[in-house]
């Protein structure tokens, strides 16, 4: 049987050859099993080695964190919890915001235009004529008048503090906006019947009063929400103050008399240190309420100014600049309200401080061709007159402008007329609304 034989040594090969495959597919999966298990060994033991790393790292970083960890300021916490609670805007306060100081970039007594040698005295006096002859003298009161309660004002009271509020209240408005919000804080909070400040508004009624009572008080003036934010913490702000000095006798006290034993410089740059208060509403309270000399700049006062050549151009200042750093000096600031007032405070005789502001003011509102606003009941008000300043844009030479303006009948203090001027003109300041957190 020779075929079978055949057959079964071919299955016999074929299952041979079979099995080797199995030994063989069999030898090279425990190799690959071995090999697998090697890399695993080596991850774990990398793994392990990683951990334990991690472990000591850990602790290193806990014993440098503990030895390292500063003690808790309580003090600085107390201070910043104090003052979110007299300051609802507050809870972002570091201890750098609070210490910082407003300056303006300003150096009291200083030109930011040192080089820029107008207006001249003789320029300021010939303008002060010209204005006194087509709209009356002006001069400061010997005495601080007593509180008006139906006017806000431009700060002539005989308070410091009341002159701050009332101020800080008749910015970026007009006269009869001011007036209503004032009206509205005196029909609300009352009227002081003792004490500095009395025959105005009780500004301790105000301080201790929820800021939704103040909004509604001043709502009608004009950014109220700002403006009581920023009077109440005056007024917390000056408590305080009082408190801590021993001189100061009364447990609900408040006054910022004490400034008028200070120089100057000294007062405007305390007043700075207030919410919402800048160099023209500083300047106003030095002016009126302390009568100190200080040329204070509104928007009327800037835009004449500016008109008159007593502001250097932009390009007067870009070559001012040229000539600072090839000396190796700081370059000038750009002209702004702030800057003209601190060089025209420098340049202006401090005998036409008073004056020129009142009379720049009443000119810029009154004159058609000088106001910023182009009414006809301005125009129809003013007539057929030319405006005298004209000319000194001009070129007309100064001695015929002169010699005009002796010809014109320089009015009278009439108490009536003065009246009328107070009541309808003084101190507005058409809107000219802040930027930023800056006042005026």
């Amino acid at each position: 049987m020779p075929g079978r034989s055949t057959r079964s040594r071919a299955s016999l090969g074929t299952a041979g050859d079979s099995e080797s495959k199995t030994d063989h597919t069999q030898t090279t999966i425990n190799k690959q099993s071995n090999h697998a298990g090697r890399k695993r060994n080596i991850s774990s033991a990398n793994v392990k080695h990683e951990l334990d790393t991690d472990k000591e790292n850990i602790k290193s970083s806990a014993k440098r964190q503990k030895k390292e960890k500063p003690k808790p300021d309580f003090e600085e916490a107390a201070r910043v919890a104090k003052k979110i609670q007299t300051d609802p805007d507050a809870s972002d306060l570091s201890p750098s915001k609070a210490k910082t100081s407003k300056t303006y970039n300003l150096t009291p007594g200083a030109s930011p235009y040192p080089s820029y040698n107008r207006p001249t005295p003789e320029e300021c006096h010939n303008v002060n004529k010209i204005l006194t002859a087509t709209h009356g003298r002006k001069t400061a009161p010997k005495a601080i008048p007593a509180p008006n309660l139906q006017s806000s004002g431009c700060g002539e009271v005989p308070s410091v503090l009341d002159a701050l509020v009332r101020t800080r209240l008749s910015a970026n408005t007009n006269n009869a906006n001011s007036s209503r919000a004032f009206r509205g804080l005196v029909e609300r909070f009352g009227i002081l019947k003792q004490g500095v400040g009395k025959g105005s508004v009780d500004w301790d009624a105000v301080r201790v009063a929820p800021n939704t009572d103040v909004y509604e008080a001043i709502k009608s003036g004009g950014l109220a929400a700002v403006k009581s934010r920023d009077i109440q913490k005056i007024l917390q702000l000056v408590y305080e103050e009082n408190q801590s000095d021993k001189s100061f006798k009364g447990e609900y006290l408040l006054s910022l008399d004490h400034l008028h034993g200070m120089k100057t410089e000294e007062a405007f740059d305390k007043l700075l240190t207030y919410p919402g208060v800048g160099p023209k509403t500083a300047s106003c309270v030095l002016l009126f309420c302390m009568q100190r000399p200080s040329f204070a700049v509104d928007t009327h006062v800037f835009r004449l100014v500016s008109w008159l050549g007593w502001m250097p151009s932009p390009s007067a200042v870009r070559r001012m600049g040229k000539e600072a750093k090839a000396e190796g000096q700081k370059p000038p600031p750009p002209v702004s309200r702030n800057t003209t007032y601190a060089h025209l405070d420098v340049r202006i005789p401090d005998e036409l401080k008073y004056s020129l502001h009142y009379l720049l003011i009443r000119h810029g509102k009154t004159c058609p061709y000088c106001s910023a606003k182009k009414d006809s009941k301005i125009r129809e008000a003013w007539g057929d007159k030319k405006c005298p300043l004209a000319s000194l844009k001009s070129g007309k030479n100064m001695d015929e402008v002169m010699e005009e303006a002796d010809e014109m009948d320089i009015k009278s203090e009439d108490g009536e007329e003065e009246e009328m001027v107070k009541s309808e003109d003084e101190e507005s300041d058409d809107a000219d609304v802040k930027a930023e957190g800056e006042e005026d």
